[in-house]
C-alpha cells in the first residue's frame, strides 16, 4: 500500500494536525507549553497556547485539549502538564456549521511502559526486514508508524535494502 501525502501537510509546515496522522492515534510526550504568535490560514496572528512534542512537530492546544489535559492530570497548570505523555487522535467537530478534522487528546492517561515496549517491539520488526517490500508491508501495518523513532528506522531500513 503506497503512503500518500495530505495537501494539509504542504500547507501547515509548522504545526502538527489532524492530517498528520493518517486516522492512527499517537502517544507523545510533552516536553515544554507556552504562548506563540501563530499564524492562522488567512494570515490572521493570534496567540495560542503551544505544547511541544517529543520527536513531532508542536501542538495547538485548543481549549477543549487544555481541558482534557488538565482533568487527565489533576492539574490545569501548564507547567505539570510538562514530562507527561498524551494520545492524540483525529476526529472531526463544527465550526460555523462546517465539518472540520481536528485533534483531540484521549481522554486517559496512556501507560508509558507499554508505549515504550510496542516502539521497541516494532523496532525490531522494521530491523528484521529482509526486502523494501517486506519493509514497506510492515510499516503500514505499524500502530505507531507516525512516531519519529519508528518513521527513522523505517527510512534508514530503506537505505541498507537498496
Amino acid at each position: 500500500m503506497e503512503e500518500k501525502t495530505h495537501w494539509k501537510k504542504l500547507v501547515n509546515l509548522d504545526y502538527i494536525g489532524a492530517y498528520s496522522l493518517n486516522g492512527q492515534d499517537l502517544t507523545v510526550e510533552i516536553t515544554k507549553v507556552e504562548v506563540r504568535r501563530v499564524k492562522g490560514e488567512g494570515g490572521k496572528e493570534e496567540d495560542c497556547t503551544v505544547a511541544s512534542l517529543k520527536g513531532q512537530k508542536p501542538f495547538i492546544v485548543n481549549r477543549t485539549n487544555a481541558k482534557t489535559i488538565s482533568k487527565v492530570y489533576g492539574s490545569p497548570f501548564i507547567e505539570d502538564w510538562v514530562g507527561k505523555m498524551i494520545t492524540l487522535y483525529p476526529t472531526t467537530t463544527k465550526v460555523a456549521g462546517e465539518t472540520v478534522e481536528c485533534l483531540r487528546i484521549r481522554p486517559i492517561a496512556p501507560k508509558e511502559t507499554t508505549f515504550d515496549a510496542e516502539i521497541q517491539a516494532e523496532t525490531k520488526m522494521l530491523e528484521s526486514c529482509k526486502s523494501l517490500e517486506e519493509l514497506q508491508k510492515t510499516y503500514f501495518g505499524l500502530k505507531h508508524k507516525n512516531d519519529s523513532k519508528i518513521v527513522a528506522i523505517k527510512d534508514r531500513m530503506k537505505e541498507v535494502l537498496k
